[in-house]
C-alpha cells in the first residue's frame, strides 16, 4: 500500500507538466485517476493500515515520515472524492490556473498520510500556498494567506511543545510521549488558535468566503470544499490523538464558536444573492457545525461517557463526509449552471430541472441533504449530533451543560435556516419559469463533468440510505483516538447507543417513497383528460401570455424577496440589515459583523510597516527600550522551562 501510495504521490507531482503545456485533457484524465486511486487507498487503510516509512526526501534532521492509518484512510477517502471530481471538470484555461491544481492536490494528499508533524505542516501549507496562487483577487489572496500563516505558526509551535518530551516530530512518538503541566495548556491553546484560523471559525471567516469567489473554477471547489477538511483533520491530529487526555472545558470554545459560525453564515447563505457565495457561506457553516461535535466529542471523552463521544465525533466524521460530497456537487454544479445560462444568480434562471435534468436532479439531492431532510447522509450526522447534544443531561458539570444548550439552540437555528436557503437558491434556480431565452436553452453538461455531479450524488443517497456504512467507516478512527464504543448500526438503520433513540433509514426511505408513489398516482387518476403539462412549480404565477414567451420576469419571485422575512427578523442584529426604500427604488444593504475587525487589522499591518521604517534606524532611546524588553522576554521564557 505505502508502495502504491509513493507513486500516486509521484503521479500527481508530474501533473504539473500537462498542466505548464495546457494539455488540459491530460491533466484532467491523470488527476482523476491518481485522486480515484487514492480514494481506493483510504478506503483499504480504514481496515487494513499501514505503518510509518520514510520518504527518500525530507528536512536535515531526517526523512520526512508517510503512513496510512484508520484516520488517514478517512480523510484521504474524503479528500481524495473531492479531489476526484474536480478534476473531472477541469477545462482549457490559463496556464496560471491549471498550475496551481497539482500541487494543491499534493499537499491534499500529504496532509492525510502524513506520519510526523514536519509532513504534515508541509501538506498542508502547500495545499495553502497553492490555493494563494490560484486566487485572482489580489486581496482575498493576501487574506487568505496571513490567516494561512497564522495557523501554520500556532500548529507549529503546538507540535514544537510536543516533540520537546517525545524527542522526535513523529507521530508514534508523540503518541508515546504526551505533555503534562503547562505544555499541555500551551499545546492546547495553540492546537485550537490554528484549529480557528484554519476551519474558518468567528471571528476568522471571511478567508474562506472571499478566497472561494476570486478564484478560478478548480481552485474555488478545492478551496471551499477540500481545503477546511485538511485543516479539520489537522485539528483532530493535533486535539485528540497527539495531545493525550485533556480537561472537557477546552471543548467549550470550540461549541460556542462553531454554534455562532453556524447561525451567523447560515444566515448569510439565506441573503446573499449569487449561487457561489451562497455555497460559499453554506460551507462555512457546515464546518461550524462539525466544530459543534468536535467540542462535544472533546468534553464527553474527558468526562469519560465513551458513547455521547462516540455520537458526537462519528456525527463529526459523517458530516466531514458529507462536506466534501455535498459541497463539491453544489459548487460544480453551479458553474455548469452558469456556463449553461450566463448568470450565477438563482433568480436570473428558472426552469432548469426540466432542461437539465442529471445536473438539476443531483443539486437538488445535494441541497436536500445539506438541509437536514431524510434519509440523506446529512440528516443522518445531524441526528448524531443532536443525540449527542441530548445526552449533556449526564454531565456532572452544569456550566457546561449551559454552554451546550447555548450550541443546540444555535446548531438548531443553523439548521432550519440552511433548509430555507437551499429552497431558495435551489428553488428559484430548478423550477418555475425560464426567465430568459438562453435560459430555456441551457443544456446538460458534458459526460466527464456529468459524472463529477452523479458519483457524489449517487454516494449520499447511498450512504444516507445505509447509513451502517458511514459508521463502518467511522469505527476505525474512534478505536484510533482510543474509543472503542460506536453507535450501533445495522442493515435497517442506527441507534444512539444507551439513550434508546433509533433512526430507521431504509424503512423510512421505503414509506417515503411509496407514499409519494401513492400521492402521484392518486393526482393522475383524479385529473381530467387533455391537460398539457406544465413546470413543477410556477411560482404562483398565471400563465405567460402570448407576446411574453418567458413571462415577466420582475414579476416572478426573487431572491431578496423570499430572503426579506429571516433579514427582518434576524438580519438586524446579526448582520446589520438596512431597507432603504423610496419611491422610485428599494435597496437593501447588510455587512459582516466582522468586517471591520479585517479592516482594523489590515490599518495595523500598514502602521507597523511605517513603524519598522522608522526602527531601521532607530534613536538611542527605542535602542535601550527595545533591548530591555528583549531581555525581560528570554528571562520570563528561560524561567517558564526551568520550572520542574
Amino acid at each position: 500500500m505505502l508502495t502504491a501510495l509513493t507513486l500516486l504521490l509521484c503521479v500527481v507531482a508530474l501533473l504539473a507538466v500537462p498542466a505548464w503545456m495546457r494539455a488540459f485533457a491530460w491533466l484532467r484524465t491523470g488527476a482523476a485517476l491518481a485522486m480515484a486511486g487514492c480514494a481506493v487507498l483510504g478506503l483499504l487503510a480504514l481496515h487494513s493500515p499501514a505503518p510509518a516509512q520514510p520518504l527518500p526526501i525530507g528536512p536535515p534532521w531526517g526523512a520526512m515520515l508517510v503512513g496510512l492509518d484508520a484516520i488517514s484512510g478517512f480523510f484521504l477517502l474524503a479528500l481524495a472524492l473531492a479531489g476526484a471530481a474536480t478534476a473531472l471538470t477541469i477545462r482549457p484555461a490559463a496556464r496560471a490556473e491549471l498550475l496551481a491544481v497539482p500541487p494543491f492536490l499534493l499537499g491534499l494528499v500529504l496532509t492525510a498520510v502524513a506520519a510526523d508533524g514536519f509532513t504534515l505542516i508541509l501538506g498542508i501549507e502547500l495545499a495553502w500556498l497553492a490555493a494563494w496562487a490560484g486566487l485572482h483577487d489580489r486581496r482575498a489572496a493576501r487574506l487568505l494567506l496571513v490567516v494561512g500563516l497564522a495557523g501554520a505558526s500556532c500548529w507549529m509551535g503546538a507540535l514544537g511543545l510536543l516533540s520537546a518530551g517525545a524527542g522526535s516530530l513523529g507521530f508514534a512518538a508523540l503518541r508515546a510521549a504526551p505533555p503534562e503541566g503547562w505544555m499541555a495548556g500551551g499545546v492546547m491553546a495553540l492546537a485550537l488558535l490554528g484549529a480557528i484560523a484554519k476551519l474558518g471559525l468567528l471571528p476568522l471567516h471571511l478567508w474562506s468566503l472571499r478566497a472561494a469567489q476570486g478564484a478560478a473554477a478548480p481552485v474555488a471547489v478545492l478551496i471551499t470544499a477540500a481545503l477546511p477538511l485538511a485543516g479539520l483533520l489537522c485539528a483532530m491530529r493535533l486535539l485528540l490523538e497527539l495531545a493525550g487526555p485533556v480537561p472537557g472545558w477546552w471543548g467549550l470554545p470550540l461549541l460556542l464558536l462553531g454554534a455562532g459560525t453556524a447561525l451567523l453564515q447560515a444566515l448569510r447563505a439565506l441573503l446573499e444573492g449569487r449561487l457561489p457565495a451562497i455555497i460559499a457561506a453554506t460551507a462555512v457553516a457546515q464546518m461550524g457545525l462539525i466544530a459543534v461535535a468536535l467540542g462535544l466529542g472533546l468534553l464527553f471523552r474527558a468526562a469519560d461517557m465513551a458513547m455521547p463521544a462516540a455520537l458526537a465525533l462519528t456525527a463529526a466524521l459523517l458530516l466531514a463526509l458529507h462536506a466534501a460530497l455535498a459541497i463539491t456537487l453544489l459548487l460544480l454544479g453551479a458553474q455548469a449552471l452558469a456556463l449553461a445560462t450566463g448568470t450565477d444568480r438563482p433568480d436570473a434562471m428558472g426552469g432548469l430541472l426540466q432542461r437539465m435534468p442529471a445536473l438539476g436532479g443531483a443539486m437538488l439531492l445535494a441541497g436536500l441533504s445539506i438541509a437536514g431532510l431524510p434519509p440523506l447522509l446529512g440528516f443522518a450526522g445531524l441526528w448524531l449530533l443532536m443525540q449527542a447534544m441530548l445526552s449533556v443531561s449526564l454531565l456532572a458539570d452544569a456550566p457546561a451543560q449551559f454552554v451546550v444548550l447555548a450550541a443546540m439552540a444555535g446548531a438548531g437555528m443553523a439548521m432550519a435556516l440552511l433548509a430555507g436557503a437551499m429552497l431558495r437558491a435551489l428553488g428559484l434556480a430548478l423550477f418555475g419559469r425560464p426567465r430568459s431565452p438562453r435560459v430555456a436553452g441551457a443544456e446538460e453538461p458534458p459526460g466527464p463533468a456529468r459524472a463529477a455531479l452523479l458519483v457524489p450524488a449517487g454516494l449520499l443517497a447511498l450512504l444516507g440510505l445505509l447509513p451502517m456504512l458511514g459508521v463502518a467507516l467511522a469505527r476505525p478512527v474512534l478505536a484510533a483516538l482510543g474509543l472503542q464504543a460506536a453507535p450501533p448500526a445495522g442493515l435497517l438503520g442506527m441507534g444512539a447507543g444507551d439513550a434508546g433513540a433509533w433512526y430507521p433509514a431504509l424503512p423510512l426511505a421505503i414509506a417515503l417513497g411509496g407514499l409519494a408513489w401513492l400521492l402521484a398516482w392518486a393526482a393522475a387518476r383524479r385529473a381530467p383528460a387533455g391537460l398539457s403539462q406544465g413546470p413543477g412549480w410556477d411560482g404562483g404565477m398565471m400563465a405567460p401570455p402570448s407576446h411574453m414567451v418567458f413571462g415577466d420576469a420582475a414579476m416572478q419571485p426573487s431572491a431578496a424577496g423570499l430572503a426579506q422575512p429571516a433579514g427582518r427578523l434576524l438580519g438586524g442584529p446579526l448582520l446589520g440589515w438596512r431597507e432603504h426604500i423610496s419611491p422610485t427604488q428599494a435597496r437593501i444593504t447588510w455587512r459582516d459583523p466582522f468586517r471591520p475587525l479585517v479592516a482594523r487589522l489590515a490599518a495595523l499591518r500598514h502602521a507597523m510597516a511605517a513603524g519598522a521604517d522608522r526602527l531601521r534606524e532607530p534613536s538611542a532611546r527605542q535602542a535601550v527600550v527595545l533591548g530591555f524588553a528583549l531581555l525581560l522576554g528570554l528571562l520570563a521564557a528561560l524561567a517558564m522551562v526551568a520550572q520542574p
